[in-house]
């Protein structure tokens, strides 16, 4: 589908009502629940269609069946999260789940369905890790591409809505940045990277809606936008930040040197798939009772000791016992996929390794989705609400970007005539720096960053692996910071600067957790701590030096 030939006529000014940095489900969301009434901006860093929502496969979790119940999906939710949900806020989540399926059908979303005895047609619902029932409404196992096209769609057809592909976040503006004393948030600094010119947006409210961290990783499933964005530029504005020890990694990406970052959707295992050894024999009745379909953390922890046990590369994910035609109607994404690769996963198993999949922490907010500074909110995966604790529960995180698109809307509604108006922001300064003759620094910093981040602060972690990976860090981050303060900023030179933040926030974060919890396992404490009271880690950048 053609994106620019749509919005290219809609005219892009400097003042808007609301700035949304990302085009994901969150962020998209938010702006069609603002848009009858506000002028809003939505600034997506690649295409439209390039982050993590788009990829999606599973599907997004609702009560929906007569034998499941909200107070189910709530204890599951609690149960994954190891302790650390808020509690206030997943009944919140979990009660809006039905509405929030109804209003995307109305966007325009198809869902699968399926007929019932009676002859009506009912949505089919899918079952994965951690819940105990069967609550995940998808559309067949490509969920995230529908919801992308269609939000994309009504945003487009939207005329207060401006839409702005190739557009990367680089600094938060608030009042106290241009001398005031409040903290009021005024707007961003953007550049533009097709033209590479930077430009000065102000608003009177802001969203970060830019997605997670995975990308700080070696191996990720996630697309190459999840590099921290949105929670890095919070953390210098002065945001806290909470649990960022917590990243997930997701059990089953595909092993293959062409397709390193293809997810095996959770659903698989959810519809019987079973995991074995090179020699078929099956393994995670030995560390769980609930076997595939324990939550991520147990799954990702087995799968990566086995690895290491057994020193193989991979292990499998066998379908292959389910007839071809239920295959193919469930998974005819993953089908295809895997057959381009000469992989039929009807007559074979596929070969899958962990790899970050989620980022559990992140900005801090409340229920309305407000963060630290006035004015400035922060949605979707880039936020901690709360919602997921220790450990996301697979499809969580949709419903999770569209009810605080719900609940932030509503908010920045009932204040924005109180909010001060838009000014006109200082340009962006460029006389003291010059054109890069060093690129080799950005994409060797990149590639060191990413692997240590994977060998020292990946599924299993000790102090030491912690302490070399911190020593490693402050190195580059000087050396990022000095490359950042004499050149001009490219999109590789800002995901740079973004990644190097949110790895030393993840890393601070497991030095402080004395114990293992949910995603963070430690070997020097591999118990989780049943003396205190569970809590969550939280950085506050006033005494954290940066």
């Amino acid at each position: 589908m053609s994106l620019r030939k749509i919005f290219a006529h809609k005219k892009i000014n400097q003042h808007y009502d609301v700035l949304i940095i990302g085009s994901g489900g969150a962020g998209l969301s938010l702006a069609l629940k603002l848009a009858d009434q506000l002028n809003v901006a939505v600034l997506s860093k690649f295409s439209l269609t390039d982050g993590s929502t788009f990829h999606a496969q599973g599907g997004i979790s609702a009560v929906f069946s007569k034998t499941d119940s909200l107070e189910s999906h709530v204890e599951d939710t609690l149960n994954a999260g190891a302790g650390l949900c808020d509690p206030e806020i997943v009944s919140l989540t979990v009660a809006k789940g039905r509405e929030s399926i109804e209003w995307l059908r109305k966007q325009g979303v198809n869902f699968t369905e399926k007929e019932s005895s009676d002859g009506s047609r009912k949505l089919h619902l899918n079952r994965e890790g951690g819940h105990s029932h069967r609550r995940i409404v998808h559309t067949d196992d490509a969920t995230g591409k529908a919801v992308s096209y269609s939000l994309i769609e009504r945003a487009q057809q939207h005329p207060n809505i401006a839409l702005m592909e190739n557009h990367n976040a680089i600094e938060l503006i608030t009042a106290r940045k241009l001398g005031e004393k409040n903290q009021q948030i005024r707007g961003a600094y953007v550049l533009d990277t097709i033209s590479g010119k930077i430009k000065s947006f102000s608003a009177k409210c802001v969203v970060l809606a830019s997605g997670g961290a995975s990308k700080v990783y070696l191996y990720t499933t996630n697309p190459h936008s999840s590099s921290g964005d949105g929670i890095a530029l919070a953390w210098r504005a002065g945001c806290r930040v909470a649990n960022m020890e917590f990243m997930q990694f997701h059990p089953t990406c595909l092993y293959h040197p062409v397709a390193r970052s293809y997810l095996i959707s959770e659903a698989v295992r959810g519809e019987g798939a079973k995991l074995v050894l090179p020699d078929g024999s099956t393994f995670m009745h030995r560390y769980d009772e609930r076997g595939e379909l324990a939550p991520r953390d147990i799954v990702a922890r087995a799968i990566d000791n086995e690895i290491k046990t057994h020193g193989i590369e991979c292990v499998y994910l066998d379908i292959s016992h389910k007839p071809k035609d239920f295959i193919l109607k469930h998974f005819p994404t993953i089908y295809q996929q895997c057959l381009s690769l000469d992989i039929d996963i009807s007559k074979q198993p596929i070969p899958v390794v962990p790899a970050a999949h989620y980022t559990c922490g992140g900005i801090l907010t409340d229920k309305d989705a407000r963060t630290d500074i006035p004015g400035l909110y922060a949605i979707g995966e880039a936020a901690c609400t709360g919602l997921h604790g220790a450990n996301r529960m697979a499809s969580n995180s949709l419903l999770e970007c569209l009810v605080f698109a719900e609940q932030a809307g509503h908010h920045i509604l009932s204040v924005i005539d109180k909010l001060p108006d838009t000014i006109t922001l200082p340009k962006w300064d460029e006389s003291q720096v010059s054109d890069s003759d060093e690129e080799v620094v950005i994409s060797h910093n990149w590639d060191e960053l990413r692997r240590f981040m994977w060998d020292y602060v990946g599924i299993v972690r000790t102090r030491k692996r912690l302490n070399r990976a911190m020593n490693r860090l402050q190195l580059l981050k000087e050396e990022i910071a000095e490359y950042y303060g004499q050149f001009r900023v490219t999109s590789d030179l800002l995901e740079l600067r973004s990644l190097v933040t949110v790895a030393e926030l993840i890393i601070r974060s497991a030095q402080l957790r004395k114990e293992s919890r949910g995603l963070h396992y430690i070997k020097d404490y591999p118990k989780t701590d049943t003396t205190l009271k569970p809590a969550n880690t939280v950085l506050t950048p006033d005494n954290y030096t940066q």
